[in-house]
């Protein structure tokens, strides 16, 4: 099961107030963002990644905080701490390069 949370315009601010986040911004049509899908999941679920809250915003229902984000090109991943945003990356990514990337924050 996705340890992944869905997340709104409406509770953004809160769910990455604390600790790291990786969030996820997402559109159902997007195909990027579907074969990010089981590489998010896995990550989600691999202990070495469990101090890291997994989020996903689809941009076609929230787009508040994808514009207030400057959110252009789906899917885009940011890597938030304590609320402050420490990395920020469009497209697709291989699962070996998005764990290196997560390592650095863990």
């Amino acid at each position: 099961m996705s340890q992944i949370k869905e997340i709104s315009d409406a509770t953004f601010d809160q769910e990455i107030s604390e600790g790291i986040n990786l969030v996820d911004f997402n559109a159902g049509w997007c195909p990027p963002c579907r074969m990010m899908q089981p590489i998010l999941n896995n990550l989600a679920v691999n202990s070495e990644f469990q101090k890291i809250g997994f989020k996903s915003v689809d941009v076609d229902h929230n787009p508040q905080v994808a514009q207030t984000l400057q959110i252009q090109g789906i899917p885009t991943f940011i890597i938030t701490r304590d609320g402050q945003i420490v990395d920020r990356f469009t497209g697709f990514i291989p699962e070996n390069q998005l764990a290196l990337r997560l390592r650095k924050f863990n």
